[in-house]
């Protein structure tokens, strides 16, 4: 039986938390990265509209996985919490920009956030 190494990628552009979560975790081949939300660098909520959130989001996984040494192209599963179900068509719309076909498997929950959030994103994904 082989030993996977487990490691906790991080550089100064990462976005940090004020909660007890690593942003990513990689185990063997396999990278994890904690939900993300439209936070700054500083780990302060920026609140703001539905799409304005959804990218800085989306930004954000972007900054975990290349501290982790992976990409948006090489995310394996997404799970997406949105607050409002009236965003499903937006979410959807916003959503193609930047993961495409074939897409990675996606698990999206609705009225699970609190009124401070439109969005959050997690992402399962593997090395670039």
């Amino acid at each position: 039986m082989s030993h996977i190494t487990v490691s906790y990628p991080k550089d100064k552009n990462t976005p940090v938390s004020h909660l007890p979560f690593s942003p990513a975790v990689r185990a063997g081949d396999l990278i994890f990265v904690s939900g993300q939300a439209s936070v700054d660098a500083s780990g302060n909520l920026m609140p703001g509209s539905f799409e304005s959130e959804f990218r800085r989001s989306v930004e954000n996984l972007q900054k975990v996985l290349k501290s982790a040494g992976s990409d948006l192209g090489h995310v394996i599963q997404t799970r997406n919490y949105v607050r409002d179900p009236a965003d499903l068509p937006e979410f959807n719309r916003l959503y193609r920009e930047y993961f495409f076909a074939p897409h990675p498997a996606r698990t999206t929950i609705t009225h699970c956030l609190p009124e401070t959030l439109h969005f959050e994103i997690e992402c399962i994904a593997v090395p670039a």
